[in-house]
């Protein structure tokens, strides 16, 4: 406990650390004040039906999730960041077959600029397609009564269809501000802001279930007890997918030392490979793509199983994409070739395996053997909230037990950590260098 208010008091000295956090903290909350705005035109006291269709589970109550409770209260923020989401998603697939967006892959800052510029089109582009699905269904399908409308027709189409455009762009914004000026990824910690601020009422939601005379024969407390600790027990085995790494051992011949080459034979390293490479990634697209079957069930309707997040064709086809997607992802963000000539440049190799193509082949070889135990794993803890489900769980609650919400904000919470201790550690390596400075100057003297 005294280590961490050590950090806190550290982290608060570093004056550029501290005002990227007050940043990213100030961003969030404007995000999350924005979710409690509900679009011009509804009565936010008679969304009673569409909070009830939420909470009957499916991908509803999941899309819910994500966007912070947003989408039951018909906000402005109903869309959240997931329009962005399915943009990159469809960018990074037409990346592979596209040559235009390959080159720009190649071209290093500025091709990723035009590509950050042509996502940011693509997601207005698809919010103005989700955007009328929301709004129709709203109308239509949650059984709102009349007096929700206060204005109606055409004119609470259009307008709420650009508000609903202009919150995702606002969305999208701050989560870009916040990954440049802030801490920490901005659209994964959006998103889980958004989970967490499901948390508390979830929690609840099942201690009064188990705890109440009329849920008294659920098990009471001690079935709360048993559920939590497993609960820490996933989310054990979460860090440990999320931190995991295989260590390739890796060998210097040479090293050049201000301009001096020095031979340092016998020098050893390792190159960290990390056995969730693609970390939330793989779960956020297969994510995106499950919410489909939920705006084509009435045009198609063999995809009405694929609407029940606990059903077993869901799971089947959500873990499957999971297992695809972390592969896709891991090739295209662990470029093996670069490494290896990365690594013949410098003088190391790997011992036992010959430099350039046979270390890039070795390395590929590494990588695949241990991303499908990694995406197997990624998988299993994605469909675990389905298992809970058939023991009793409610459904919210379960949402957090395992599964896409619990995955994402370990991974998000880590990766934050990482970044904030990277900044730790350089200023105390700078500290330490100043003070080596000194001291070689204080011993010339």
């Amino acid at each position: 406990m005294m280590n961490f208010i050590k950090t806190l008091k550290d982290i608060w000295k570093i004056e550029e650390l501290k005002n990227k956090i007050l940043l990213t903290i100030g961003l969030i909350a404007v995000y999350r004040f924005m979710a409690q705005i509900p679009l011009p035109g509804i009565d936010p006291t008679q969304l009673t039906a569409l909070k009830n269709s939420t909470d009957g589970g499916g991908l509803l109550a999941l899309l819910n999730v994500f966007t912070g409770g947003a989408f039951a209260r018909a906000s402005v923020m109903a869309l959240g960041i997931m329009p962005y989401i399915s943009a990159s998603i469809v960018v990074q697939l037409m990346g592979i077959a596209v040559p235009y967006l390959q080159k720009l892959q190649k071209d290093g800052e500025s091709g990723r600029k035009k590509i950050t510029q042509i996502t940011r089109w693509l997601t207005i582009a698809i919010t103005l397609v989700q955007g009328p699905t929301y709004i129709i269904a709203i109308q239509n399908s949650f059984g709102l009564p009349p007096e929700a409308f206060l204005v109606g027709g055409t004119t609470f189409t259009i307008s709420s269809l650009i508000i609903l455009t202009a919150g995702t762009i606002f969305a999208m914004w701050l989560g870009e501000r916040i990954t440049d000026k802030g801490v920490g990824n901005g659209i994964s910690l959006l998103i889980t802001v958004g989970i967490i601020a499901n948390f508390p009422a979830a929690f609840i939601q099942e201690l009064v279930s188990k705890t109440t005379a009329s849920g008294a024969g659920a098990g009471g407390i001690m079935t709360i007890l048993i559920e939590i600790i497993v609960w820490f027990v996933i989310i054990l085995l979460t860090v440990l997918l999320v931190t995991a790494v295989r260590k390739i051992a890796v060998q210097y011949a040479r090293r050049t030392v201000a301009g001096n080459i020095q031979n340092v034979a016998g020098s050893r390293d390792y190159i960290p490979l990390k056995l969730n490479a693609a970390g939330v990634m793989p779960i956020i697209f297969a994510q995106a793509i499950m919410f489909l079957p939920l705006a084509l069930a009435k045009r198609f309707p063999v995809l009405n199983d694929l609407q029940d997040i606990n059903g077993l064709s869901y799971n089947i086809v959500f873990a499957l994409l999971i297992i695809i997607f972390s592969f896709f992802y891991t090739a295209i963000t662990i470029p093996t070739n670069k490494m290896a000539e990365d690594l013949k440049r410098s003088g190391g190799f790997i011992p036992g395996i010959r430099p350039g193509k046979d270390t890039a082949e070795r390395l590929d070889s590494v990588l695949s053997r241990i991303t499908f135990p990694g995406s197997l794993f990624l998988a299993a803890l994605s469909v675990l909230p389905a298992i809970v489900v058939q023991f009793g769980v409610q459904q919210n609650w379960a949402l957090f037990y395992g599964g896409t919400s619990l995955i994402i904000m370990v991974g998000v919470a880590i990766d934050t950590i990482q970044q904030v201790n990277s900044y730790l550690l350089n200023r105390h390596y700078d500290g330490l260098m100043k003070t080596g400075s000194n001291s070689n100057r204080k011993s010339s003297k």
